[in-house]
């Protein structure tokens, strides 16, 4: 080592050559008395310039006080050690970071402090690292399905596309270097039923800093196809005030195929189901009339020849009184049942209308199941079709029923209210409840028929817990869309997958 020091306590020849930087200063006064042969390669002084030099002329941003608390804290223990965290100072005035571990020596009665490097990457094995981790980078990127990429928004709202991996054409039609050069092409891509809503997630991502999700369809020239895509990406702020997002961009068109497929095929069953309900209803109907028509007017007409047939028997064969007293009461009992089965399949009450017809259910109710039921509607009257009311009527019928069932209420209300166009059946009990897991049970098909019901009146059924215990059922519906137009929609609903079939990307429920 150069003798460009005053008598120094050298470092050992193997700490001198080492390629880590040490350093050797006086505890007292801070000067540098000696440094490692990696020290004076790095900092590029000369060996008269070292001499000038102390830990704070090095360091230049580090506070004299600071440094004086790491030396206080060592003590005067031999091999005590502290760590600071400098910016140190070459020739050429440029500075870089370096951790120093600090550790007291005393040599011949004098205060020595030791300042040893973490030893720093050479630029070799940092060159090596740096092509690991781009390799690695480009594995995980290459075997990412879709596209990875940047995205830049500037703050005049000019944008660019920074980074792009090779999936740009595959999923784009688009290479890299099309995009960087114009990078307006993709808003261009987008069809324009959806380029508002890229633009507003956008611009909500970029208020927010928050993730930007959007789905929607992109115009694909290469192959003339329409592709869903997918676009997941997380903002960050850069200084000049443009947002940049890095994110991946994958194609869900088979996934989106198979979402409106379902909700295609949940349309047909909709359709299928309301006009079972229909055709079942019509049914109904025309048995109940011939049972109360023609088998109760049989049963009518051989009551009276009973009763003509009664008076011309025999005063004095008290055998054969009998008998036509016990044919006579098994017509009277065959006529209650044929008014039964006929109310069973559909009551004559809701000819006279929804609210006479719900009024006159409460009421069997009541005397049937024994249990207090309150009635109540918002107008005398209410206009809607025979479907319509008929639907309404079996909603309430099936929850009366379940409530006789289950419920063990004392009390039920049943509320009907017609309000800006929107009809609503309020059902409530005081029982015991409804839990989570019985609305889910595989078998619940009381539930599921009352809300299909609904759904096919374009309305819908809703379930709660009371406020003082039990269940509450509502159903609301718009008197605008009775069900037949819902049936109508239906039959206009596309047959087959498809995209053009679903501009909206919504489709029917």
């Amino acid at each position: 080592m150069e003798k460009y020091l005053a008598s120094p306590p050298q470092l050992a020849p193997a700490m001198q050559a080492s390629p880590a930087e040490i350093y050797l200063y006086d505890a007292m006064t801070l000067q540098l008395l000696d440094a490692s042969q990696g020290a004076r390669d790095n900092l590029g002084y000369s060996p008269a310039e070292l001499a000038t030099q102390t830990a704070l002329t090095l360091a230049p941003q580090l506070p004299a006080a600071q440094l004086a608390t790491h030396i206080a804290a060592l003590g005067e223990a031999i091999g005590a050690q502290a760590v600071l965290q400098v910016q140190q100072r070459r020739r050429d005035a440029s500075l870089y970071s370096l951790s120093l571990r600090l550790s007291r020596a005393d040599r011949h009665g004098r205060a020595l402090l030791l300042a040893v490097a973490d030893e720093p990457a050479s630029p070799q094995t940092a060159a090596t690292t740096l092509a690991q981790v781009q390799s690695r980078f480009n594995a995980i990127v290459s075997n990412t399905p879709g596209l990875v990429y940047q995205f830049c928004l500037q703050v005049d709202g000019q944008t660019a596309f920074p980074y792009l991996s090779d999936g740009c054409q595959a999923l784009l039609g688009l290479n890299p270097a099309q995009l960087h050069a114009q990078p307006e092409l993709f808003l261009q891509l987008i069809l324009a039923d959806d380029r508002a809503s890229y633009l507003e997630a956008m611009q909500i991502s970029k208020r927010t800093l928050w993730n930007w999700n959007w789905e929607g369809r992109i115009w694909v020239d290469a192959w003339k196809d329409v592709k869903w895509i997918n676009l997941r990406a997380t903002p960050r702020a850069l200084p000049d005030g443009t947002v940049q997002w890095e994110g991946i961009m994958s194609n869900i068109t088979e996934s989106r195929l198979e979402q409106i497929e379902v909700r295609q095929s949940r349309a047909r069953l909709a359709e299928l189901t309301a006009h079972i309900d229909k055709v079942k209803e019509h049914e109904r109907t025309r048995i109940a009339r011939e049972l109360h028509d023609d088998l109760g007017g049989n049963l009518t007409a051989i009551k009276m020849a009973m009763a003509m047939l009664a008076r011309r028997l025999p005063s004095d064969n008290p055998l054969l009184q009998e008998k036509a007293e016990y044919v006579d009461a098994l017509v009277d009992r065959t006529i209650d049942a044929v008014h039964r089965i006929s109310l069973d399949l559909r009551p004559s009450m809701l000819d006279l209308g929804l609210v006479a017809a719900l009024d006159w259910q409460v009421q069997e109710f009541a005397r049937q199941a024994g249990i207090t039921c309150q009635f109540t509607a918002s107008h005398q009257d209410i206009a809607l079709e025979l479907d319509q009311a008929t639907s309404l009527f079996r909603i309430a019928q099936e929850a009366l029923t379940n409530i006789a069932k289950h419920a063990q209420a004392s009390k039920v209300s049943v509320r009907l209210a017609v309000q800006r166009q929107q009809l609503s059946l309020r059902i409530s009990d005081n029982g015991v409840g409804l839990r989570a897991s019985d609305r889910a049970k595989p078998l619940s098909f009381g539930i599921r028929g009352m809300a299909e019901r609904a759904n096919a009146l374009g309305g819908s059924l809703t379930l709660m817990d009371a406020p003082g215990g039990g269940t509450i059922l509502s159903i609301k519906v718009r008197l605008s869309a009775p069900r037949e137009a819902i049936i109508a929609a239906a039959d206009h609903a596309p047959r087959h997958a498809g995209l053009q079939q679903d501009q909206d990307g919504q489709g029917l429920a």
